[in-house]
């Protein structure tokens, strides 16, 4: 058999002792125990020794578990903390009331009548607090601790190696134990030398140990993907800040100011106020009478302290119309891939802060066609080869679309919203030619890209989904290797 030095090593040391544990050979080997259980499972592979593992399950208290083994458990420190009985109100005062009240309902000891918390005499000490001093006892007890985070799992693998008959005669034979050259040098390949060396064989079979390279985040792979085919396109990146005034971030895009987006639970205000533009007067009567257009408004109030206030974006389209502002004159053509924030529930499709896309293209003859085929070439190029767009509704724009994208496993799935700027948002600032805008999730087509089912992914230091997710992907369907620049 071709055995590597180390396995020769240890198969011969396996001949004098028959049985041992991985510390006590790795001790006359001079190498880890790690090392030893290595060279072990290829002689096992080999039939010439056995390794059996066993694997021995402790419970350990965490941190906080010592801590009430040291103290007492919450239930048990609060219930001593009073006589027979304490109005709720004044025992809710007690630091630990918050947890204890609750265990001490639960388990019996007290009752709660007329405002009061009343001792029931039975607190006895139950099973959970008699293994929290000793957490071998095991029961029901050590569920309840583990259930509290109080009681830490920890397994212990142990490793025992024997030798096998086979591998009894294989070292009874002898071994040759001459030193091997795995590798060899330029010294020795130019001179010759290397024709007197005797080389290890190797098998082109056995998996080579797996190498993990610095490579750029998955998520980060796709927006870059995203920001070199607009630019591609002919788009020029925009950027600015995340704190954004409420004019620019609303008023500005002809959202009213009593719109549910507004409100608290959707948007982050910041107690800072920002000062409004020259002219902003011209955006304030578009909103309340249509200003010099045929448009009504919305009617009602107006108030500037609102538009003032510092919010944190919730949208990149603030971004584009300040740059329209900034160049009045066709063409334009921009983007920006920036983080919004809003007041969402975190969930598996939901996050208080995410990517989008935003993009614009101001020109003389533009149409909503062109707008359809921006669109429609920039998902054919990421990947997707099915888009279609439905009707849709957005405060600054009209007519509006919702484009999506088919996937064969999901069907079609809504990607964002897009639409031509409304003449309430362009006319305050004077522009006079037709203006195409959209917004696209970036985190969305990231999801799909990548073939997640939890955006939270996106974001987390998941150093084993960095490591197996591949450097490149194909596209969806069209099985493209990806777009060239031309």
């Amino acid at each position: 058999m071709d055995l590597s030095p180390n396995e020769k090593r240890l198969l011969v040391l396996l001949g004098k002792k028959r049985t041992a544990d991985p510390a006590t050979l790795a001790g006359e080997m001079g190498v880890s125990p790690e090392s030893v259980i290595q060279y072990a499972h290829l002689l096992a592979d080999r039939g010439l020794c056995t390794v059996e593992r066993e694997v021995e399950t402790r419970y350990a208290l965490t941190e906080e578990g010592q801590r009430y083994a040291r103290d007492g458990l919450p239930e048990r420190q609060l219930l001593g903390s009073f006589g027979e009985k304490i109005p709720v109100q004044e025992l809710t005062r007690h630091p630990l009331a918050r947890i204890g009240i609750g265990q001490m309902k639960r388990k019996g000891w007290v009752i709660v009548r007329d405002g009061t918390v009343e001792k029931t005499g039975k607190d006895a000490p139950g099973e959970d607090e008699l293994v929290l001093q000793d957490p071998s006892r095991g029961g029901p007890g050590l569920e309840e601790l583990r259930r509290r985070n109080l009681v830490a799992e920890r397994q212990e693998a142990r490793y025992r190696i024997a030798i096998t008959p086979l591998g009894v005669e294989c070292a009874r034979r002898g071994l040759d134990m001459a030193e091997e050259a795995g590798t060899l040098t330029r010294e020795q390949i130019v001179s010759g030398s290397w024709k007197d060396l005797k080389l290890r064989r190797y098998s082109l079979k056995a998996p080579p140990r797996k190498v993990y390279p610095g490579k750029v985040h998955p998520y980060q792979r796709v927006i870059e993907e995203m920001r070199q085919l607009l630019l591609c396109m002919g788009f020029s990146e925009i950027y600015g800040g995340i704190v954004q005034s409420g004019f620019w971030n609303f008023d500005a895009l002809f959202q009213p100011q009593d719109h549910p987006a507004r409100e608290m639970q959707d948007t982050f205000y910041l107690e800072k106020t920002l000062p409004l533009p020259g002219g902003y007067e011209r955006v304030r009567d578009m909103h309340l009478f249509g200003g010099n257009t045929s448009s009504t408004g919305w009617g009602g109030t107006w108030s500037r302290e609102k538009a003032e206030q510092g919010v944190l974006r919730t949208h990149t389209t603030s971004l584009s119309i300040q740059h329209l502002v900034a160049h009045p004159d066709p063409p334009v053509k921009a983007f920006c891939i920036g983080r919004v924030y809003r007041r969402e529930a975190i969930d598996p499709t939901h996050l208080p802060e995410f990517e989008q896309l935003e993009g614009i293209v101001m020109d003389r003859t533009v149409t909503f066609r062109h707008l359809l085929g921006f669109l429609k070439e920039f998902y054919n190029k990421m990947g997707f080869s099915g888009v279609r767009f439905r009707p849709g509704y957005f405060p600054y724009t009209e007519p509006s679309v919702e484009p999506e994208v088919y996937v064969p496993s999901l069907g079609w799935v809504e990607m964002g919203g897009a639409g031509i700027f409304r003449r309430e948002v362009t006319a305050p600032f004077g522009i006079t030619h037709p203006v195409l805008a959209w917004g696209l999730g970036v985190s969305r087509i990231a999801m799909l890209r990548l073939g997640l089912s939890d955006l939270r992914l996106l974001y987390k230091s998941d150093i084993g989904w960095v490591r197996e997710t591949p450097a490149w992907l194909r596209g969806m369907e069209s099985g493209q290797e990806g777009w060239q620049c031309r």
